[in-house]
């Protein structure tokens, strides 16, 4: 098969590091396609041959058709209290973004405060992060334009809906938090260099305080550590407004510096106490009552536990804070914790499943949280006193259900659930084990139709992975996921090394120098669906995005006669120059430095862009990316499609969709999500054999 790929120049590029010269002849599609008119027309050219190719597919419409469909159904956010009022987001259906709503009293009247489909005529403009004040007069929230980290932050009265003269610019990696009515806590960068806003490293990151009513300019500095630019803070206000918690970490490990802060009256602060120094382990601030401070933290407990400090006096004890274990660790990784009346709300991991349990704040257990089926309870926010809190409920055939959860009696309400256009009971949900290369035992979840899995007979596979950064992969309901089973296909979601499935052992065991076992777990996922009979040989399609681009360019190239599809979404394509864009310079945690020779080998060794090689049959690959990505930038995407297509120009298609006003992921609209899901699908369905449309 030929394709006239648009062509794309080789320069004269190479680096030499530790003895060896590597060569980078597409380094040129590094430049931001917004100033260099020769990537603007690459992009163009990719983008006109690839649309030309899909319109073709068997598929592409239905698929569009049927994710649009499954998309249609109303939809919402989990409430947030605020005084009497009841804040939340509720999309009705195939709005491109979901509305903010307000109500008085869980029963009272919902009326719409904040429409961000007003923002952009393309809807790429989204609402992102929102918090009321204490007594909800006022609200804060983020406005996420065309994909990008960075964050402009307004403020709404929200019995009037007037929106106020203030204004923040360059918010990035940020929470609001508000002390009292007067003003909000914030983390913000410096502003970037004249067209660098998108490629730019981050670093000297700020938390400041922003006054209502006063310009940003005003806005007092809170804490910062110059003398170490790579830090980065966040800050917290407990719900009784006596202490500010600064957190400090430096790259994507959960590994904290903890400051606090005593709050006076007026809402003053005074000389920031240090809790805990160095970047050692993990401390996520639960909640204060009073000079109680709890938090969650993994050390001497790399499962996590519960802990509690006294700072009796509004004052660090002299000879540093003392902790003492509320909940210990259990067998189970502990994932979130909260405060809610006079309750300790738990949920923990068991293989890649959620279990809720509520504890005493002394930390005896009083029940457990009845959840439905295998899935993901998320939520449970609220507060010391309060006899409520919210929490979802999803799973691969079940839309997110919103539920009230009475932490007295411990009984559960239906709150907002979803009306489907499907039935959750004609799809079978399994977690299934297979072993490792190195005879690790892996989970992996798999879902498909019920008379399919009965039949014996094999389907082509979507197989999903990430493994990375200690983040969970857990059941969770998509769209387009389901029009892929609604087609025929199965689904397969793989628990691999270096997520944080089962702790702080499981992460280790694939990052740094560990970083192959997660493309050996996945590889042997792959062959174990084959010699299961669950997909035939030439039927397997694999997916990932960011960290999981990374996976499926690395196994791509380790095992192309394994796949017959794959799309590699925003991908970190170039393990030997990640570090030097945007937020790259955080994940030397779990890739390790390109400037340190050991670990350069290790990057050199599995980087999808330098282990191309010429004469090898690859699987058809679509790669997606988008011009707005400034977590991954786009280049590294660019130069991979570049070598792919220069090293098997005729074999089988190696396309790269490249969406417009789009970034990582976070804040894409509807529209966006139904067509970039029908491409990708439609891809994967034609090379994979998947015909049930």
């Amino acid at each position: 098969m030929n394709f006239a790929y648009p062509a794309s120049r080789k320069a004269d590029v190479v680096d030499e590091q530790f003895g060896e010269k590597v060569a980078d002849p597409y380094r040129w599609l590094e430049n931001d396609v917004r100033s260099d008119a020769e990537v603007a027309a690459w992009v163009a050219g990719q983008n006109g041959i690839t649309q030309g190719y899909l319109a073709g597919l068997p598929g592409r419409s239905w698929f569009a058709t049927r994710i649009r469909a499954l998309m249609d159904y109303e939809r919402f956010g989990l409430p947030q209290k605020a005084g009497k009022a009841y804040f939340y987001t509720r999309n009705s259906g195939l709005q491109n973004q979901s509305q903010l709503f307000v109500r008085q009293g869980l029963t009272g009247t919902p009326r719409l405060l904040i429409d961000p489909n007003t923002w952009a005529k393309d809807g790429a403009t989204a609402l992102d992060g929102w918090e009321p004040s204490k007594s909800g007069k006022l609200l804060a929230y983020a406005i996420q334009d065309g994909g990008s980290d960075w964050r402009s932050i307004r403020v709404i009265d929200s019995k009037t809906g007037t929106i106020l003269a203030d204004e923040i610019k360059w918010a990035k990696f940020t929470g609001i938090n508000w002390i009292g009515d007067t003003g909000f806590l914030y983390s913000r960068f410096p502003a970037p260099q004249e067209g660098q806003a998108f490629q730019q490293l981050n670093k000297n990151q700020e938390v400041r305080f922003h006054r209502i009513g006063t310009p940003q300019t005003d806005d007092q500095l809170v804490y910062a550590t110059p003398d170490h630019p790579d830090y980065g803070h966040g800050a917290q206000v407990t719900h009784d407004g006596r202490w500010m918690v600064i957190t400090t970490s430096k790259g994507t490990d959960n590994k904290y510096e903890v400051h606090a802060m005593r709050l006076d009256k007026k809402g003053r602060w005074g000389t920031p106490q240090a809790l805990v120094a160095g970047l050692e382990n993990d401390w996520t601030l639960i909640e204060g009552i009073g000079n109680t401070l709890y938090f969650i933290t993994n050390k001497d407990a790399p499962k996590l536990k519960v802990v509690k400090v006294d700072l009796a006096g509004g004052k660090v004890p002299q000879g540093g804070a003392a902790f003492t274990t509320v909940i210990p660790e259990r067998e189970e990784v502990l994932e979130r914790a909260q405060i809610v009346g006079d309750r300790l709300l738990v949920t923990y991991l068991k293989d890649a499943a959620s279990i809720a349990v509520a504890y005493s704040l002394d930390g005896t257990p009083r029940r457990e949280i009845a959840l439905s089926a295998i899935g993901t309870a998320s939520g449970f926010s609220g507060r010391p006193g309060d006899p409520e809190t919210f929490y979802a409920f999803s799973s691969f055939n079940q839309p997110s259900a919103i539920y009230r959860y009475d932490s007295a009696s411990g009984e559960s309400t239906p709150f907002a659930t979803p009306k489907l256009t499907f039935d959750p009971a004609d799809y079978a949900i399994e977690q299934r084990f297979f072993t490792s290369k190195d005879g690790t035992k892996v989970p992996m979840f798999l879902v498909r139709k019920k008379s399919i899995a009965a039949s014996g007979k094999a389907a082509p596979t979507l197989l999903y992975g990430y493994g990375g950064f200690d983040i969970s992969l857990t059941p969770s309901f998509s769209a387009t996921r389901m029009a892929w089973l609604e087609a025929g296909g199965a689904y397969a979601m793989v628990n691999l090394r270096g997520g944080g499935e089962y702790g702080k052992a499981w992460h280790d065991a694939g990052r740094l120098h560990n970083k192959q076992n997660v493309f050996d777990d996945f590889i042997a996922a792959g062959e174990y669906l084959i010699s299961a009979g669950i997909t035939p040989r030439d039927g397997l399609a694999i997916q990932g995005g960011s960290n999981g681009g990374l996976l499926v360019g690395a196994v791509t190239n380790q095992r192309p006669d394994l796949f017959a599809a794959a799309n590699p979404a925003v991908g970190v394509m170039d393990m030997l120059r990640f570090d030097k864009f945007t937020a790259g310079r955080y994940w030397v945690d779990d890739y390790g430095y390109p400037s340190k020779e050991a670990d350069w080998r290790v990057l050199r060794s599995y980087s999808p862009y330098h282990n191309i090689r010429s004469g090898v049959a690859y699987p058809a690959v679509l790669v997606t990316t988008a011009d707005t990505d400034d977590r991954v930038v786009p280049g590294h995407s660019f130069k991979y499609a570049a070598a792919l297509q220069a090293a098997d120009p005729g074999g089988k298609p190696h396309l790269i969709r490249i969406e417009t006003r789009a970034g990582h992921g976070a804040g894409k609209p509807t529209d966006k999500v139904v067509a970039e899901g029908a491409d990708v699908l439609a891809f994967l369905a034609y090379w994979s054999g998947l015909k049930g449309f």
